[in-house]
């Protein structure tokens, strides 16, 4: 079975601090065997940390749209920001990517999801994220995971962590794949081994984002 990482971030976004080497240096050492790097409306960091280790690591993007955030695998072309979900799904689907929703039912996140958005664009997506690691309060997981059984779709999990520490703290087991559509056939047998990361985790990410303003961006060298 492959451990699968399905959400985090390396120091091209905004609010993290993890470069790409320390990601791959660290997933190895969990031995996590498939990450996927979904930074902010990037996918230089993605390709950066591939370019390390080209099994390990596949590309994919966190995009805000105007609606909430799509979590995409195997992107190949960034996706810009700002877009609606149905246009932003669409440039995913041409290049074939496998295509999830971020925390859709966290409220406390710029990221989340109307139900009424949800249930539009829901026969266009792959999965949703049912557990992040990252919800402050239970209850998002819960109705996520409460969503996809009563509408019959994937779930996937993930970390969503924004420092190296949290890597593999949320992961999903499944037979190996390759590709996004290989995903799409083993997904809905993935076995999800999860923790809940506690608030203070967030002040990672809060002191990155200062970090990055004050600084101007981190060296990854």
């Amino acid at each position: 079975m492959f451990r699968v990482e399905f959400h985090c971030h390396s120091g091209f976004s905004k609010d993290s601090l993890t470069r790409p080497r320390d990601l791959v240096d660290t997933c190895r050492r969990k031995r996590i065997d498939r990450v996927i790097v979904t930074d902010h409306n990037t996918i230089a960091g993605a390709r950066a940390a591939r370019a390390l280790d080209p099994e390990l690591v596949i590309v994919g993007e966190e995009i805000m749209t105007t609606r909430g955030e799509i979590l995409a695998a195997f992107v190949s072309e960034e996706v810009l920001l700002g877009l609606s979900p149905q246009e932003t799904i669409r440039r995913l689907k041409d290049q074939g990517a496998f295509i999830s929703v971020s925390h859709p039912f966290d409220r406390w996140r710029a990221g989340g999801w109307r139900e009424d958005d949800l249930l539009e664009i829901l026969p266009q997506v792959d999965a949703i994220e049912v557990y992040n690691s990252r919800c402050i309060n239970p209850r998002f997981n819960r109705e996520a995971r409460e969503f996809a059984e009563r509408h019959f779709i994937a779930g996937t999990v993930g970390s969503d962590a924004h420092a190296a520490f949290e890597l593999g703290r949320s992961l999903m087991l499944l037979e190996p794949f390759e590709g996004p559509e290989g995903l799409r056939k083993v997904i809905r047998a993935g076995i999800p081994q999860v923790r809940w990361s506690p608030p203070w985790f967030h002040i990672t990410s809060r002191y990155a984002a200062l970090h990055q303003k004050v600084t101007g961006g981190l060296d990854i060298t």
